[in-house]
């Protein structure tokens, strides 16, 4: 065993390693996470439903492989969890919607597959919003999640689950999705990371309804940048049920994680570890409020990137043509994936999605498809000139866990649930990378995180951009109070 650490607050990276070499079982691992979950779990209510027997099982039979010599893959005896809006084959997944209270599905999704063939352990699923609808992970099902910094807090959404989860060190790893910020508002509330691939790395979340969409994506979450890349290794790659899905297996991203637990974070973390690099700073995306304590947190990211030997420079970057494109796209989503559900026994946001599919017209689709186009010509001719733009991910802090959504935000009356999220959303409609990495705290002890975003299908560079800043500044390291 290791002295002075519980195995299940170890890195990903770190706890592979050492059941790896044998010098912890997978056994000890699942005890350590499933001990966790029993202390903590009751009061910030991110694992929904526990399969504990069965992890304790499939650990048993881990250690047997590699005491045959048989090593599954990089994630061999991990615990994991699954958000409850992706299928897991024998283990209760609702979508966190009454409609789903006892549903089972009978196979795997395609990512839950990936991590099960590379070695993780499923020890249970994580709390989600119904169909993950809103930053804040709250249903009629499970009630609400709690955020670890602040149990009268929000762990924000959708994947509020995921981040409670892995801030607790109830597991190391866990997936998420994100539309609209899910994968990143989250993380920036509970202090770990998110990424919100490119669309296409990873198979869609909505092949069986949307092939083609591609502002929800299914992403990797974990407590630092490095076990970040670990997983994107595991779930990324080509898979012929997606059409959207991009040629590759990961294998970049495994090299990237190797690389990250050696000499490379040192490298990148030095003063000239960034030189090169070109970093464009928007505190605004054009102009949207942006609560004074998230302001002024995020504020102090550029200085830490010049520290690292980038080129920063600020910039008046209006994303606002994503508004309208984001808000139409989604509500045709929603009318297309739940229209036919009974829609009295819905969430009223889900309701309201729906509803304003059901209205759209086809000029309403024209405009969302000429304001995007048009946007991504604009960002592309940004890109040129910058590899990477750094943002607020979400503009306030972590709110109050009773309220159904931010009403105000900076003096600024919001029109509906969605609106206070446009720092998220507005950047998931450039088809571009983004992750949420630890910034700081705000003076009542809240995480704010700040939004890494890159060109198009440049994972790799956000990852090594935020490995450096996560390295340099150690706030990923801060646990929550709720620990001891």
């Amino acid at each position: 065993m290791i002295s002075d650490t519980e195995p299940c607050d170890l890195t990903a990276v770190e706890a592979a390693r050492l059941v790896r070499e044998r010098h912890i079982t997978a056994v000890e691992l699942v005890e350590s996470c499933l001990r966790r979950i029993e202390r903590v779990n009751g009061t910030v209510n991110a694992i929904v439903t526990l399969v504990a027997d069965q992890a304790l099982a499939e650990a048993a039979k881990a250690d047997a492989d590699l005491a045959a010599g048989h090593l599954r893959g990089p994630l061999h005896g991990l615990p994991v969890a699954h958000k409850d809006l992706v299928d897991t084959a024998g283990i209760r997944t609702t979508y966190g919607s009454r409609l789903y209270e006892e549903h089972v599905p009978d196979r795997d999704a395609v990512i839950v597959r990936r991590m099960r063939a590379a070695g993780a352990i499923t020890v249970g699923k994580t709390n989600t919003p119904e169909f993950g609808t809103g930053s804040h992970t709250v249903n009629a099902v499970f009630g609400a999640t709690r955020n670890p910094y602040d149990t009268a807090r929000s762990a924000g959404g959708s994947s509020g689950g995921a981040a409670a989860a892995l801030a607790t060190g109830m597991v190391p790893l866990a997936d998420g999705s994100d539309m609209g910020g899910s994968l990143r508002n989250p993380a920036s509330f509970c202090n770990v990371t998110g990424l919100r691939p490119t669309p296409g790395l990873v198979p869609s979340p909505a092949t069986g309804t949307a092939a083609w969409y591609t502002l929800g994506v299914s992403g990797p979450m974990a407590r630092t940048v490095g076990d970040l890349a670990l997983l994107l290794g595991v779930i990324a790659g080509f898979d012929h049920s997606s059409p959207l899905t991009l040629p590759g297996d990961g294998s970049e991203f495994t090299a990237l994680s190797n690389a990250l637990s050696s000499s490379l974070s040192h490298a990148l973390s030095a003063p000239d570890g960034l030189t090169g690099l070109r970093v464009a700073w928007s505190p605004d995306l054009g102009g949207l409020p942006v609560d004074p304590d998230t302001a002024a947190i995020t504020a102090r990211a550029p200085a830490v990137f010049e520290r690292l030997g980038a080129r920063v420079e600020r910039v008046d970057l209006d994303l606002s043509a994503a508004d309208d494109a984001f808000r139409i796209y989604r509500a045709w989503y929603y009318t297309l994936a739940y229209g036919e559900l009974p829609q009295s026994e819905l969430a009223e946001n889900v309701r309201w999605n729906v509803t304003a599919g059901r209205a759209l017209t086809a000029a309403d689709l024209a405009r969302a498809e000429r304001l995007r186009t048009g946007l991504f010509r604009r960002m592309s001719a940004f890109w040129a000139n910058y590899d990477l733009l750094i943002a607020p991910v979400s503009q306030v802090p972590p709110f109050p866990v009773e309220e159904p959504h931010v009403a105000v935000v900076a003096g600024v009356p919001m029109p509906d649930y969605l609106a206070w999220m446009r720092s998220a959303y507005w950047i998931s409609v450039l088809h571009a990378p983004a992750a949420s990495v630890p910034c700081g705290f705000t003076p009542d002890g809240l995480p704010v995180g700040v939004q890494l975003v890159g060109r198009p299908y440049g994972d790799a560079g956000v990852l090594r951009a935020a490995a450096a800043f996560e390295a340099a500044t150690g706030h990923a390291a801060r646990r929550p109070p709720l620990l001891g």
